[in-house]
């Protein structure tokens, strides 16, 4: 036979009965307070448990993920740029007095100022001679005054004859100036001089069609330089057997011709022609 119990009985057991809940979880907290407070509970029930160790900024333990730097634990939150406040666990860092810096805030900050635009200067660790760098971020240095890569060219580089801009590598000197190679070509067709020999007008090279063009010394029949004997008519140069009747093509004589519409003609066709 089976006894039931009374309520009085259910009430008995019931409270004899002791239960054991979890901590509530805090209102708002991160997961960090919340694996402390379960690492609590665990020891009250005697689960032996271990920490990451304190947290240089809050001094509170860790035991979740952890930030190692500069000697001392951090919750990935808590290890931030000492300026701007920017978390930085997986960022590249600067310390300062034992404290972190973003990259920004630390250049901004502690970097020399260049001469010329006071932007600070990325790459401090030696000054660069001329010609040694070609990293925006070198530093140079010139009479006790720090400049950045571009700055320092800009001021005291030497300059291309041909576009103005600093010489950095290679170069031609010619006509008692430098060039960069690519700037060396005819100043009017921009050919360059593939044979090595240029022609000069002006203090400027050109290539010799152009030279003679600069000089005016192109054959107006048929656009070659006149190295040799030449024909002047109508405010113009040619070679003699290019100088020729403009209907009949005859080869033409300086003062044995007539001229209509700035073409020459020899006398039987400039009649036929406009008599």
């Amino acid at each position: 036979q089976v006894s039931v119990p009374t309520w009085a009985e259910m009430g008995s057991v019931k409270k004899d009965t002791v239960a054991h809940k979890p901590a509530p979880a805090p209102q708002g907290g991160n997961l960090d307070s919340m694996l402390v407070m379960l690492q609590s509970d665990l020891s009250r029930q005697g689960i032996s448990t271990s920490t990451k160790g304190l947290c240089a900024s809050c001094q509170k333990p860790i035991a979740g993920q952890v930030v190692t730097a500069l000697g001392n634990t951090w919750h990935p939150e808590h290890f931030v740029c000492t300026h701007c406040q920017k978390e930085m666990g997986g960022s590249n860092f600067f310390e300062k007095d034992g404290a972190p810096y973003c990259e920004r805030d630390y250049f901004q900050l502690f970097s020399p100022r260049c001469g010329l635009c006071n932007e600070p200067i990325l790459d401090v660790s030696w000054p660069r001679s001329a010609g040694e760098c070609s990293d925006a971020q070198c530093f140079h240095e010139k009479d006790g005054q720090q400049y950045c890569h571009q700055d320092f060219y800009e001021l005291f580089s030497t300059r291309c004859q041909g576009c103005g801009q600093a010489i950095l590598e290679n170069y031609i000197s010619a006509l008692s100036a430098l060039w960069h190679p690519e700037c060396f070509v005819c100043r009017e067709c921009y050919a360059p001089f593939l044979q090595g020999s240029f022609f000069e007008h002006g203090g400027r090279p050109f290539c010799e069609t152009h030279y003679h063009k600069q000089r005016g010394s192109l054959c107006w029949g048929c656009e070659k330089p006149i190295a040799g004997r030449c024909i002047t008519a109508m405010a113009r140069k040619f070679h003699p057997e290019h100088f020729v009747c403009a209907f009949c093509l005859k080869q033409l004589n300086k003062g044995t011709f007539k001229e209509q519409n700035d073409k020459p003609y020899c006398h039987p066709c400039f009649l036929k022609l406009f008599g």
